[in-house]
């Protein structure tokens, strides 16, 4: 049996050292490059925010295989355990110094996510949960909110850079979405926009064409608050399943409707 504790010291500890990483960096960065296709960014601080979580993690677990944005797959040693990282989960925003971004560590065993870490180094706020632990919000216990309407809900999406299909599916979303909700808001941090989700100050989330690291960890925070995260055509949540729902329970099937009656514009 892991020891939940030690696992959650470790993901601390790497989240900590990763925001201060990025911190020094902030208005600094003097090399932006970008990835294979064309659009996300990536810059010395992903770069070495990357390297030291995973030095941290290899220290306190050697033998566990772990998952990077930057550096893909790292899997020596066939370990029951993987670690899913997002080192600076909103690099765009990093780079226009717009202060909300953060780093996402999350831990899959056997296929299960069973703990997240989330940290945003300009607020100082580390959002954390194992399973069975319940979710918090430094040491503050959190939960979702109660909003039971659409109508009265904030919500939240985001939109894959260098992805015109993704955006123009989305867009059918997001119109539907911006007549039924209170309103919708784009900050730009899929990590983050789950642990709003999770503390309440957003009422639902939902996503298309993300990548396991922008998820693992928010989706552990958002179910151990309370909440429920789900793909949009299926109950269970596959973290690699490219698209994501997330809400406070109550909003669930109301989004999910919204989502199956836009399918024959989206394709």
């Amino acid at each position: 049996m892991e020891n939940t504790e030690k696992l959650l010291e470790a993901a601390k500890e790497a989240a900590y050292e990763a925001g201060e990483i990025q911190l020094s960096y902030l208005g600094k960065v003097k090399k932006i490059e970008f990835k294979a296709n064309n659009s996300d960014l990536v810059t010395e601080a992903d770069k070495q925010s990357e390297q030291k979580i995973m030095s941290i993690i290899n220290a306190y677990f050697p033998g566990h295989d772990i998952l990077g944005e930057e550096t893909g797959c790292h899997r020596e040693h066939d370990s029951e355990y993987l670690w899913v990282i997002d080192p600076l989960d909103g690099t765009t925003n990093f780079t226009h110094n717009f202060p909300h971004f953060a780093v996402s560590i999350g831990l899959i065993k056997n296929e299960k996510i069973i703990l997240g870490v989330v940290y945003d180094p300009c607020k100082n706020e580390l959002f954390w949960a194992a399973e069975g632990t319940g979710a918090y919000l430094n040491s503050e216990s959190i939960n979702t909110s109660k909003v039971e309407n659409l109508s009265g809900a904030l919500l939240a999406t985001g939109f894959a850079p260098g992805n015109p299909d993704t955006l123009e599916k989305n867009l059918v979303y997001f119109r539907e979405f911006i007549h039924r909700g209170q309103a919708i808001r784009r900050p730009g941090a899929a990590a983050l926009d789950l642990c709003y989700v999770a503390c309440g100050r957003l009422d639902a989330f939902w996503e298309l064409n993300l990548s396991a690291w922008d998820v693992t960890a928010g989706a552990c925070i958002v179910r151990e608050a309370g909440g429920k995260v789900t793909g949009f055509d299926s109950e269970e949540f596959d973290p690699h399943g490219k698209n994501i729902l997330a809400t406070n329970i109550f909003l669930h099937d109301p989004m999910k409707q919204v989502l199956d009656s836009c399918k024959n514009r989206v394709g």
